[in-house]
């Protein structure tokens, strides 16, 4: 469990900083919310497929428009 001890001086806002900051470097949060829910090893794979099939098919998109976009400029 991350805790934060308040400085002397120290604002209850910039403690709170302090404290997210410390949640995000740890990492805790982050798996918290990943295992919030059970999914099993054929769907995380599954999703990870479908991703990465989506992350290629949209740089094939912007390849194509980037293609032809410069035509359309030699004429």
């Amino acid at each position: 469990m991350t805790t934060v001890v308040r400085r002397s001086d120290e604002g209850l806002e910039r403690m709170l900083k302090r404290f997210r900051r410390k949640m995000q470097e740890s990492g805790q949060l982050r798996d918290y919310r990943r295992k919030r829910y059970f999914i099993s090893k054929g769907e995380a794979r599954r999703d990870k497929m479908r991703r990465a099939e989506r992350r290629r098919h949209r740089r094939l998109l912007r390849q194509q428009r980037r293609e032809s976009r410069g035509r359309r400029r030699g004429r």
